[in-house]
């Protein structure tokens, strides 16, 4: 680089924060030990414990068909077309297996809300 060449300056930092104008949130702060407090700390165990179960599950169906098809040499041999049904069954097959945990998790995460709602709106 010569050193006529201009030198350019970074751009300054800039701090991004909320709007000053936003809506502050609904309703009072959670204080601890009131059942509001103890109905959200449920329904925050519920959705985890079915998010980890969830993540198990198709864990587990992920390592059992990688073991179907490692340890299974036959399927290697069996053919759609060209390609090989383990291909198929890798790279085709999960996929409805994903969109279907996907829309189970998604239903069983709005009943669970849904419960909450029903047992935080009641006087």
């Amino acid at each position: 680089m010569s050193q006529d060449a201009p030198r350019h300056e970074p751009p300054a930092r800039v701090r991004v924060t909320a709007p000053h104008d936003s809506p502050p949130l609904p309703g009072p702060p959670l204080q601890a030990g009131t059942p509001e407090d103890f109905y959200l700390r449920s329904l925050i165990r519920s959705q985890l414990r079915l998010s980890l179960s969830v993540a198990v599950g198709f864990t587990v169906l992920l390592v059992v068909i990688a073991v179907l098809v490692a340890f299974w040499p036959q399927i290697h041999e069996v053919r759609v077309g060209t390609v090989p049904v383990s291909w198929l069954l890798l790279g085709v097959g999960i996929y409805p297996i994903v969109l279907a945990a996907g829309a189970l998790y998604n239903r069983a995460c709005a009943r669970n809300e849904r419960r909450y709602r029903d047992l935080t709106s009641r006087p």
